[in-house]
């Protein structure tokens, strides 16, 4: 029998340790104690709200499943940071505290409670998926169904599927939402065929109020399974349930994808997230170092904004990286010492820009123009539209200011730049057809870009 916590959590430390590398152990979870257990909720006292993120998102099913295999009366984790409570010791009854509310079994351990709409950062690159998320937490079924949310991977479509989850959620006890990625829904398909329990699997999706589906890319040559998720995608519409995709591209990108999945995907709306700019990268790594009490100097900030341009999720790896060897080293950070800890991921981001040179090419190949009429005096509009499209581009995807972009296209001044940026956008706002055609060119360069 456990008599304490501290034995608990030997037992809890003993499974964990045989899950992770030694070196995560140490630098993650040997400064971990139990702070409290009560009822059917451990609460785990961590170093610093840095230790607490980073376990949160890398380690916390296998935190979850170690607790329970060691408290089996234990179903919720929580932490708390060393300077935020005192260690009480374990109540020899159990307390009179109200019965925990729980949530239903489609969201426990898949959702990262940390993914919500307060917590996403909005920018001119996420504001239009941002907003249709919103609007269909708020309205289920009634407003955008389905909603297709696509980019390239970090830019945050995981944390707004969680965040539309969260919001349903808080708002409606007793909805039933589903969530997981294309791949979980293969292989409980397949799992359900081969024990006979295809009744029950189709029960669990096709009874959903909201089912919230990532990485739906993964379908791709899985006939059976396209099969069966189409009926599944059709019972919920019909039923006036809500359906949330998000994919790594456009759905008419998607290849051995059966084109009536695709014309159902886009039958709804589709919506894209692009790389953050450098006012929403500073404002993300801002917020970042706020929730995690990190104190460093703006000029840090700035610098990362600066280096760090593909997306969120290295943003964010490369301030955790900072703010831990600020932590441990118990110093503060200049942007040298920075420079030289993340030499490697600069160099590496480096490498994954888009050129000006790269989007003169894909422009050229698209409109099927000469490269050397992206730098030409000729105006006629079959070379005039397409180069416009190509000074948008490259003021979108690179970091060229207005001269260098404008010298890049024959010495071109600074205004044409700027006028080629606002009429593609205006045209890109006013004709949908311009807008399918910029988007899928703008997906290409960057996927070609991170090969």
């Amino acid at each position: 029998m456990i008599k304490s916590q501290s034995d608990s959590w030997e037992q809890i430390s003993k499974r964990i340790r045989d899950r992770v590398s030694s070196d995560g152990f140490d630098r993650w979870f040997s400064g971990v104690r139990i702070a409290a257990i009560s009822n059917d909720t451990v609460t785990l006292c961590v170093p610093n709200p840095i230790h607490q993120f980073f376990i949160e998102s890398n380690y916390l099913p296998i935190v979850k499943e170690s607790v329970q295999a060691t408290l089996p009366t234990v179903t919720q984790v929580e932490f708390t940071s060393s300077n935020e409570v005192e260690i009480a010791p374990r109540p020899s009854a159990p307390t009179q505290k109200a019965p925990r509310e729980k949530a239903p079994a489609t969201l426990a351990g898949a959702m990262n409670p940390r993914n919500t709409f307060e917590a996403f950062v909005v920018g001119s690159n996420n504001e239009f998926a941002h907003s249709a998320a919103l609007a269909v937490a708020k309205s289920p079924a009634t407003t955008y169904n389905p909603l297709f949310i696509y980019g390239v991977s970090g830019l945050g479509k995981t944390h707004l599927l969680h965040a539309i989850g969260h919001h349903v959620q808080a708002t409606n006890k007793s909805a039933k939402i589903v969530y997981l990625s294309s791949e979980q829904f293969t292989n409980e398909f397949i799992d359900a065929i081969q024990h006979g329990t295809l009744v029950k699997f189709r029960k669990k999706y096709r009874q959903a109020d909201v089912l919230l589906i990532d990485d739906i890319q993964f379908f791709a040559g899985k006939e059976r399974s396209q099969e069966e998720f189409f009926h599944t995608f059709n019972t919920l519409l019909d039923g006036r349930n809500q359906v949330v995709l998000t994919c790594d591209r456009p759905a008419c990108e998607i290849k051995s994808l059966e084109p009536r999945l695709v014309s159902r995907f886009e039958c709804g709306l589709t919506v894209e997230l692009q790389p953050p700019q450098m006012e929403t990268r500073l404002a993300i790594l801002r917020k970042k170092a706020l929730d995690w009490k990190v104190r460093l100097d703006e000029s840090v900030l700035s610098f990362l904004a600066q280096k760090i341009l593909t997306n969120v999720r290295r943003l964010e790896g490369a301030l955790m990286r900072v703010a831990t060897y600020a932590s441990l080293a118990g110093e503060s950070v200049t942007v040298d010492k920075v420079e030289h800890l993340l030499r490697d991921l600069i160099r590496e981001e480096a490498s994954r820009q888009v050129s000006i040179d790269a989007i003169q090419k894909a422009v050229a190949d698209q409109f099927d123009v000469r490269l050397a009429d992206m730098t030409s005096r000729r105006r006629p509009a079959s070379i005039a539209f397409p180069r416009q499209v190509a000074m948008y581009l490259s003021r979108s995807l690179t970091k060229g200011s207005l001269v260098e972009i404008g010298e890049a296209f024959g010495g071109r001044d600074h205004t044409t730049v700027m006028h080629a940026d606002r009429k593609i956008r205006q045209l890109m706002a006013e004709r949908r057809s311009i807008y399918n055609q910029v988007t899928e060119l703008t997906n290409r360069i960057k996927q070609q870009a991170q090969k």
